[in-house]
């Protein structure tokens, strides 16, 4: 029986694996791309309003005042005004990618990752929804945390089971699978932040439509059960679990040595929601073939340039694969992409330069989000097919969230870097993200000479 023909309550995992429904992949790529696209739109929609909320409404004295505990931040980091708001967006942005690592454990050792992930969902949607009370603003943002640290790695890591340890089709998955992230990080500015700027509706209301969409990717998922890989929950009387492997053991050290390279290597991209929208804000043309945009809306064009360069990223390389045979590997990508991150930087610098003391025209912003976009293409995805590739069964889940301690890092960090915005010439703030990509393409070529044969080999033999 085919899985066309098969009822939902017929299908194995056997069949899912088999599937190529949904662009010659299994059915249930297409509703965890959509779970996630759902769950991304309303993540995206509060990171890109948040640090734009911050600085020009919440921390203004007229409101300020009713926030519970913002008193005490604020004599905790000694900050206030936009290095607060970028010190509070470094912090929530770390930790949301900090409880991914809590939320795999959670889903590995006791609930099962289904179970884990509607949890998730939940508590995000009270989050959203507890934007729109300014007093709430910090039990808002611990929702969300909290709620985000659930829901994430036990996404992404169904995405890797749906295919067996030799299908090809694996990496090209998750680039599909970044596909639907960005459309959903282009609709949101476009959306909750032109709701949240525009003053015949206001902040609110942007946060609002975030825990709608939320809810709405939650029904999602409920309706996806059948298409999805077995469920890890841990069962009495059940087969025995995967047990780690002394084995196992290299690839972990591998993959947590990646970790804070990767943190590094990202910290331009993350800076987009930070500084760079604050900059965005004050010193840009924001006017593009005549359109007066708002300034959330340069992370719709990054968004849609970078879907953009998925696109065409993916079908390059596989164009490229057919007629020559061969393409590079995950980490040769990877070094490729640290090239055009570091281009893209330089664009931000010269930007900087050439405008002086007056407006940045739209030529160089644009030339960013190419160039990094394209970075972006051979970094973020293949580094999570990488991870994906070498987890030890047994720990699945778990070191999908390890992965997401690479942001973690360059998200404490941007919270840090982002305050210098106020302080450093603009020129100098920009090389210091030009450094940071550099750095990155070294360390990613001395990983590929020195550890990257053999930890494939180990992996390999083990299979």
């Amino acid at each position: 029986m085919s899985v066309a023909e098969a009822t939902p309550d017929h299908l194995d995992e056997v069949a899912v694996k088999d599937d190529r429904a949904f662009l010659g992949h299994p059915k249930g790529l297409a509703f965890l791309g959509f779970t996630e696209a759902c769950e991304r739109f309303s993540y995206y929609s509060m990171q890109t309003l948040l640090v734009l909320y911050m600085t020009n409404y919440l921390l203004l004295p007229s409101h300020s005042g009713g926030v519970v505990g913002l008193s005490a931040i604020e004599n905790f980091y000694g900050l206030s005004g936009q290095p607060l708001a970028s010190r509070i967006f470094g912090d929530y942005t770390s930790l949301v990618y900090l409880t991914p690592i809590l939320g795999g454990i959670i889903a590995d050792r006791w609930l099962g990752r289904r179970a884990t992930l509607i949890a998730g969902g939940i508590i995000m949607s009270i989050g959203h929804f507890l934007m729109a009370i300014e007093g709430a603003f910090f039990f808002a943002l611990l929702s969300l945390i909290v709620g985000v640290g659930l829901f994430k790695g036990n996404i992404a890591s169904q995405v890797g089971e749906l295919y067996g340890e030799n299908d090809n089709r694996r990496a090209m998955a998750f680039q599909i699978f970044y596909i639907f992230i960005n459309v959903s990080v282009i609709l949101a500015p476009l959306t909750a932040g032109s709701l949240g700027q525009d003053p015949n509706f206001g902040w609110h209301y942007g946060f609002g439509l975030a825990g709608i969409v939320m809810v709405i990717g939650l029904l999602i998922y409920l309706k996806a059960g059948p298409w999805l890989p077995a469920d890890n929950r841990p069962t009495r009387g059940g087969a025995p679990r995967e047990k780690l492997k002394r084995s196992d053991l290299p690839q972990l050290i591998g993959l947590l040595i990646l970790v804070p390279v990767l943190a590094i290597a990202l910290l331009t991209n993350q800076e987009i929601f930070n500084a760079y929208l604050v900059w965005a804000d004050k010193k840009f043309t924001l006017n593009l073939f005549g359109i007066q945009m708002y300034s959330t809306w340069m992370i719709t064009i990054d968004s849609f340039v970078s879907f953009s360069m998925l696109v065409v990223v993916a079908a390059f390389w596989n164009w490229f694969g057919k007629r020559t045979g061969k393409e590079p590997d995950e980490l040769g990508k990877m070094i490729i992409g640290s090239v055009f991150t570091i281009a893209g930087g330089m664009c931000l610098y010269i930007g900087a330069v050439t405008a002086g003391t007056g407006k940045v025209g739209m030529f160089w912003p644009l030339m960013f989000h190419l160039l990094n976009s394209i970075g972006f293409a051979h970094i973020l995805p293949i580094s999570l097919a990488l991870f994906s590739k070498l987890a030890p069964k047994a720990l699945n889940a778990t070191v999908i969230g390890i992965y997401y301690l690479a942001f973690v890092g360059a998200n404490y960090v941007v919270g840090t870097i982002g305050g210098w915005y106020s302080t450093m010439p603009t020129p100098e703030f920009w090389l210091v993200h030009v450094g940071s990509a550099a750095f990155g393409l070294v360390a990613f070529v001395l990983f590929k000479l020195l550890l990257a044969d053999r930890l494939m080999g180990d992996k390999n033999a083990a299979a």
